[in-house]
C-alpha cells in the first residue's frame, strides 16, 4: 500500500529530523520543511486510518510494570512438523497453492486489536500460557498502534531483532560472559523486560504471519487475501513466494539465496496452504497442525585443517580450549575459530593438531566443530596457565573434563577488574574491550593495569594475531596512549578499590586537593568527614592501601600516565542533594551527560527512589512508572529537565 510505505518514509525523516535538532544540535530541515511533511503524516494517517508505533504524531510513554500477567491461550498454539528435506516439503504441498515464507527466529506474538487500537500483546509461551507484554508490544518498530479495520482483530506474528542491532548492543556489553548468545535470546529477554524503555532501545521489529480473527472480512477462503489485508491495515508481513509442487524449486533458489542477505534471523521456512477452509479441514495431531509444514535449513559444513588449539583463560580460572583452523567461508563470512568448550569434547573428537575438520555455524551464527575427519588423537594438555604460568590441573565432575589454573593470584580472574579500569568512567580506553583483553592475557602481554600502557612491547605479535592488524593496532594504541591524560579521580574508580565509585572518587580527591600523595597516605578519621563517605568506606579505602601491591601499582601507575587537574565547574550549586534519572531526555544527549552535570555541581545520582533522594528527574513527570509512584509516596518532587535547568538558575542567583 502505497499509503503505508509513504507514511514510514515521513515518519522516518521526520524522527531524525527531530534528533538531529535537539540530540545534535543541527538542523537537517527548515522549520516550514518540517511542519509540512508533518502535516502530510498527519493527513495520510486521518485518510489510511492507520497510526504506526513511532509516528512523531504520537508519543508512548514509557512504562514499567512489577511483573508481567499470565493468560491462557484460548487455543493451544502448536508447533509445526518440519523437515530438512525438499522433496518431503514438495509432498506435503503437492497440487495445493501454498504461501511460502521465512521461518523467522524470535518470540511469536499474539496480537488483538479492538475499536481499531492495540488492545493486547501476549507470547506464546509454552503454547498453552503465555505473558502479557501489551506495553512492549506498543514500541516494536513499525507496529501499528491504531488500524482503520473497527472489529477485533487477533493475528500472530514473530519479534525479533536483527543480527546488525544483535551486535551492537553485544558490543555495549563490556563482560563477555554476559553477551548474549544470538538474536532470538536478546529478543526474548527485551519483549519480556518489565519497563518497555529497554524493550524500545532494542529495536524490536514484529512481523504478522497469520491472521486468527477479523470478523466481518470477506477473504474470498484465501491465506494470500489475508496477508495482503494486514498489509493495508498497516502491518509488515513475514515476506511470502506463491507456490506449488511444480514451482517450488525455483522459489527455493530465491530464499537460500536470499538468507545469506538478511539481516533478520530465520532458521528455515514455513509452508502454508492458500485454501483456508481445505487446511482446517485437515485438523491436527496431537502435537502439529496438518496445514502447514516447516523446512529447516541443513547447516552449511566446510572443510579444513587445524592449525592449534589455543587456551584462553577466563575469570573463574577455567582454560576454555579454542580451535584455530584454516580460514573458510561459512555463511557469507569468513571464520578461523571454534570454542570446543572441555577436554572431554575434545577427546571425543580426537582433536590434533594438523588434523581435517569440518565446521559449521550453529544457528547461522556460532561457528562449530561438526566432525575431525582424521582423528590424530589430543596431544599435550599444557601444564602451565599462559596467562600467568601458572600450574594448571584437570578437573573431572560429573564426567566432564576441564582445565584450571591453580593460580589464586593469576591476572585472567581479575577480568572485572582489568574491564572496571578501561571503562569510560574509568581510564576510558577505547579498543580494548574484553575480548582483547582476555586474548592479550592468554598470550602472556598483560599480568598488571600498568602492562596495558606497555603493549607496545609486544607490538609484532599483537599485529600477527588473529583479528588484528597494522590499522587495529595503530587504533588501539592511540585510545592507550589518549587515557594517558586522565585525572586522579579516574585513576583511583579505575583501581577497583571495594565501594569507592566514580562519585566517591570525586568527592575523596576533592576534599584532598587531588594530591596523589594525600590519597593514598588518608587514614579513616580524615574520609570519614567526607560528605558520602562514611565508617565503613573509609575503613575500607585504609585497608586497601596497607596492601604493598597496591602502592606498588599505584607507583607503576603514576609512572606511565599525566595527571591533569579537573576543570572547576564553578561553585557546587547541587552539594548535598541526591537525584535519580528516569525516561527519555531532550535537552542532554543521555543519560551520562546529566548526571556528569550534577556530580560537576556537587550532586550524587543513584539509581532507586528512596528517602533519601530529593529529586526525581522524569519528563513525564505524570506517568505511573514504578519510580514515580514510589516518589509520590515518599513525597519526593518529581521534576522535568527543565524544571532541572530552572533550579540550577536558581542556586546560581542565590
Amino acid at each position: 500500500m502505497d499509503e503505508i510505505k509513504r507514511m514510514k518514509e515521513l515518519a522516518e525523516l521526520l524522527n531524525r529530523a527531530s534528533r538531529s535538532y535537539y540530540a545534535e544540535d543541527q538542523e537537517i530541515m527548515s522549520n516550514y520543511e518540517y511542519d509540512k511533511l508533518y502535516e502530510e503524516l498527519e493527513a495520510l494517517e486521518k485518510q489510511t486510518g492507520t497510526v504506526l508505533s513511532g509516528s512523531p504524531t504520537v508519543r508512548v510513554g514509557y512504562e514499567a510494570v512489577e511483573e508481567l500477567p499470565k493468560e491462557t491461550h484460548p487455543t493451544p498454539m502448536l508447533s509445526l512438523d518440519k523437515t530438512k528435506d525438499v522433496e518431503e516439503l514438495r509432498a506435503f504441498i503437492g497440487n495445493q497453492p501454498s504461501l511460502l515464507s521465512w521461518k523467522l527466529d524470535g518470540l511469536t506474538i499474539v496480537l488483538t486489536y479492538r475499536g481499531g487500537e492495540l488492545f493486547k500483546a501476549v507470547t506464546r509461551g509454552n503454547g498453552t500460557v503465555g505473558e502479557v507484554v501489551t506495553n512492549n508490544a506498543r514500541v516494536f518498530e513499525s507496529l501499528p498502534l491504531k488500524i482503520p479495520y473497527p472489529g477485533e482483530l487477533v493475528l500472530r506474528g514473530e519479534a525479533f531483532i536483527t543480527y546488525s542491532d544483535f551486535e551492537k548492543i553485544n558490543e555495549e556489553i563490556e563482560d563477555v560472559d554476559a553477551r548474549y548468545k544470538n538474536p532470538r535470546n536478546l529478543c526474548s529477554g527485551s519483549v519480556r523486560q518489565l519497563n518497555n524503555e529497554i524493550t524500545a532501545h532494542r529495536h524490536v521489529h514484529f512481523q504478522a504471519f497469520g491472521l486468527v480473527q477479523a470478523e466481518g472480512v470477506n477473504f474470498q477462503n484465501s491465506r494470500r487475501r489475508q496477508m495482503e489485508w494486514l498489509q493495508d491495515q498497516g502491518f509488515v508481513c513475514v515476506e511470502y513466494r506463491m507456490v506449488t509442487a511444480e514451482t517450488l524449486d525455483a522459489a527455493m533458489t530465491y530464499f537460500s539465496e536470499q538468507v545469506k542477505e538478511n539481516d533478520f534471523p530465520s532458521d528455515g521456512l514455513v509452508a502454508l496452504y492458500d485454501d483456508i477452509a481445505y487446511g482446517e479441514s485437515l485438523g491436527a495431531t496431537a502435537k502439529f497442525p496438518r496445514n502447514s509444514y516447516a523446512f529447516k535449513w541443513a547447516d552449511e559444513k566446510r572443510s579444513t585443517h587445524l592449525l592449534e588449539i589455543e587456551w584462553s583463560p577466563s575469570r573463574t580460572g577455567l582454560l576454555n580450549p579454542v580451535a584455530i583452523f584454516e580460514p573458510v567461508e561459512l555463511e557469507g563470512t569468513t571464520v578461523s575459530r571454534a570454542s570446543v568448550h572441555n577436554i572431554s569434547i575434545m577427546r571425543d573428537l580426537e582433536l590434533g593438531v594438523g588434523d581435517e575438520i569440518e565446521v559449521y555455524k550453529a544457528n547461522m551464527i556460532i561457528p562449530q566443530i561438526a566432525e575431525n575427519l582424521t582423528r590424530s588423537g589430543v596431544g599435550d594438555i599444557p601444564e602451565e596457565c599462559p596467562a600467568c604460568g601458572g600450574e594448571t590441573r584437570i578437573s573431572d565432575r560429573d564426567g566432564v573434563e576441564t582445565l584450571y589454573c591453580t593460580n589464586p593470584d593469576c591476572p585472567a580472574k581479575a577480568m572485572k577488574a582489568f574491564t572496571l579500569f578501561t571503562s569510560r568512567d574509568a581510564m576510558n580506553i577505547e579498543g580494548l574491550s574484553e575480548a582483547t583483553l582476555e586474548k592479550f592475557m592468554a598470550h602472556g602481554f598483560i599480568h598488571n593495569f600498568s602492562d596495558i600502557f606497555r603493549l607496545d612491547r609486544h607490538r609484532e605479535e599483537i599485529v600477527e594475531m588473529d583479528g588484528f592488524g597494522e590499522k587495529s593496532y595503530e587504533k588501539l594504541w592511540q585510545g592507550i596512549e589518549k587515557a594517558r591524560e586522565t585525572t586522579l579521580p579516574r585513576m583511583i574508580y579505575a583501581l577497583g578499590i571495594p565501594g569507592i565509585g566514580a562519585a566517591n572518587a570525586k568527592a575523596i580527591c576533592r576534599a584532598l586537593d587531588s594530591d596523589p600523595e594525600k590519597v593514598r597516605r588518608a587514614v579513616s578519621e580524615e574520609l570519614c568527614s567526607i560528605d558520602g563517605i562514611g565508617e565503613v568506606l573509609g575503613n575500607s579505602f585504609e585497608e586497601w592501601w596497607k596492601d604493598e601491591k597496591h602502592q606498588k601499582e599505584f607507583d607503576r601507575l603514576l609512572a606511565q600516565v599525566h595527571l591533569h587537574k579537573e576543570q572547576g565547574g564553578g561553585p557546587e550549586k547541587l552539594k548535598g542533594r541526591t537525584f535519580v534519572i528516569t525516561g527519555s531526555l531532550e535537552h542532554f544527549a543521555n543519560r551520562n551527560a546529566l548526571k556528569e552535570l550534577i556530580e560537576k555541581q556537587g550532586g550524587k545520582v543513584t539509581g532507586s527512589v528512596t528517602g533519601k533522594t530529593d529529586f526525581l528527574i522524569n519528563n513525564d513527570s505524570q506517568s505511573g512508572t514504578a519510580k514515580n509512584k514510589k516518589a509520590r509516596e515518599l513525597g519526593i518532587p518529581v521534576i522535568t529537565e527543565k524544571d532541572f535547568l530552572n533550579l540550577l538558575d536558581e542556586e546560581e542567583n542565590l
